[in-house]
């Protein structure tokens, strides 16, 4: 039997934002729930975030998937078995982050969103040009959209010629005001934060100071990481990242690409680690939204994604004065760059909307911390490693 249900609606709102955030708990989703709280605190938005058996939902999603690909059509096959979500009431503005291609389906159980919503936006994540191909049917359900906007630059032209709309490239980004290590500076007690995908040349001449030089290094231990609540492991992670003197980054997917995907993209490490005032060594990516969005000096310090030589790596760079510098300008463009807020107020720009008191409110805490960052004059939270 179909389960109707009304979705959330408060008299004041203009926004209708939907969430995965019941149906989606992998660790990668966290920062995007962030993204939709910090919306949520800048605008008037009622938000649909269906309640369903996430295990169930794997399956249902697959086979909904699976489904319109045979069909060659994404319109009319349902991921959120039994429940129908009825908008009833009138809204400036529709918005949902697809995190996958795979939850564009969700939309098929959403009756009326498009015909109460003045405009639509959606925006897409991780999509790599090679893989457009397999996902026509999905891609053509954001034909309803008025606007689509894409993290992965490399992939905007091919998706504009399948949706037949308006696309846009917009950076990824963080709550920078959470991340931001001041006022109340912290310890950074930890040596090093390696999180994610990983050169085991790197890794093992890490482990190797742990072992003799008593380094404090942080890096995954399990696959296949999944939350149990999204604040509790994004506080959790937030608390690394401020306390870290070094952060190991990578481009997107680095492991991916190559002479069969030769895209490059910024992954979000490179947004974390920056606003929380890390130094980030590692391999940049070689596109325009790098070098666009992190156009400041030793943003990131390059070095071999095989790194054997970390060590020596790290000692000269605490040796030298210039640390406090890096990690100030990196925390400042962030403040001033990279909050989630001014992705918002992009979007709010295109579909021709007015920005908030809220949205104003929040740049000008922004700036505030940004002047204090720039006002401080020692970098006392950052002693010498114990090991140099």
């Amino acid at each position: 039997m179909m389960k109707k249900v009304s979705a959330p609606s408060n008299l004041d709102s203009r926004v209708l934002m939907l969430s995965m955030r019941n149906l989606k708990y992998h660790v990668s989703r966290g920062a995007v729930y962030e993204l939709e709280d910090v919306i949520q605190s800048c605008d008037a938005v009622d938000v649909i975030a269906p309640k369903f058996n996430p295990t169930f939902f794997k399956v249902t999603n697959r086979i909904a998937n699976c489904t319109a690909n045979i069909f060659k059509n994404g319109k009319y096959f349902q991921s959120l078995v039994n429940q129908k979500i009825e908008v009833n009431k009138n809204y400036d503005l529709f918005f949902f982050f697809c995190q996958s291609i795979q939850d564009v389906l969700i939309l098929n159980s959403i009756k009326g969103w498009r015909e109460r919503c003045r405009y639509a936006v959606c925006w897409l994540d991780e999509l790599w040009a090679k893989d457009i191909n397999s996902w026509l049917p999905q891609l053509r359900v954001l034909e309803d959209f008025d606007n689509i906007f894409l993290n992965f630059e490399g992939s905007i032209s091919q998706v504009a010629d399948v949706v037949r709309r308006p696309c846009h490239s917009l950076p990824y980004a963080v709550d920078a005001i959470k991340l931001c290590p001041y006022p109340n500076l912290t310890e950074r007690c930890v040596d090093v934060l390696n999180i994610g995908r990983r050169s085991t040349v790197t890794h093992n001449a890490l482990l190797d100071l742990v072992k003799h030089k008593n380094l404090f290094y942080i890096y995954d231990t399990i696959q296949d990481l999944y939350m149990a609540d999204y604040r509790s492991h994004r506080g959790l992670y937030t608390n690394f990242l401020k306390r870290s003197r070094y952060m190991i980054v990578n481009k997107a997917k680095f492991d991916l690409t190559g002479k069969s995907n030769p895209q490059e993209e910024v992954g979000p490490r490179f947004y974390e680690g920056a606003a929380a005032g890390t130094i980030m060594l590692g391999v940049p990516p070689k596109c325009t939204a790098f070098t666009q969005n992190f156009d400041w000096s030793n943003a990131v310090i390059e070095i071999p994604f095989d790194c054997s030589n970390i060590a020596e790596v790290i000692t000269e760079l605490n040796q030298s004065n210039i640390t406090e510098k890096i990690r100030k300008e990196n925390i400042t463009n962030s403040l001033l760059r990279h909050d989630w807020v001014y992705r918002w107020e992009t979007i709010l720009k295109i579909v021709g909307l007015e920005t908030t008191p809220q949205i104003q409110a929040r740049k000008a805490v922004l700036e505030k911390l940004a002047y204090t960052v720039n006002a401080s004059t020692s970098d006392n939270h950052n002693p010498q490693l114990a090991w140099n």
